[in-house]
């Protein structure tokens, strides 16, 4: 995970601390809808975290490279290039970030298919900010465990 949680934790004291010393992500939020990206966000930053927004998933793998973030969202129905193909791109890329897939409709197959492509967490569309606080929290916590 080459991202701000683990620069900080290794020793980059220019990393962000949030409240009562926690670590503070980078959360990279990719939905074609301005208003969910706006809802996302809002219960993201209400965890103290700092967010990034992309309205595609092509836009998404540009602040992926550019931004590296500890933690995506991606809408699965998107314009342009939707969530599946940006978690196919994701696969050959050097990336580690968990991905959290937040969408209206999921089916079965396409979880598995998600999941096959590395995506960690789901959570529906319309969520409480709890839901995809809690998840988040999980994939970033994993991901903290997995990188000590």
């Amino acid at each position: 995970m080459g991202l701000a949680l683990i620069r900080y934790v290794w020793n980059d004291p220019t990393a962000k601390r949030g409240k009562k010393g926690t670590i503070v992500a980078k959360v990279l939020i990719i939905d074609d809808s301005g208003f969910q990206r706006k809802w996302i966000a809002k219960a993201v930053e209400a965890l103290g975290h700092d967010t990034v927004e992309a309205a595609d998933g092509q836009q998404g793998l540009e602040l992926v490279e550019r931004e590296k973030p500890d933690c995506i969202t991606v809408d699965l129905n998107m314009p342009n290039m939707d969530g599946l193909q940006f978690l196919a791109n994701m696969e050959g890329r050097n990336q580690s970030a968990p991905v959290i897939v937040v969408t209206a409709d999921i089916q079965a197959d396409t979880k598995t298919q998600c999941e096959e492509l590395g995506a960690r967490a789901f959570v529906n569309k319309p969520f409480k900010p709890d839901e995809l606080q809690n998840a988040l929290t999980a994939c970033l916590t994993k991901q903290l465990k997995r990188s000590e």
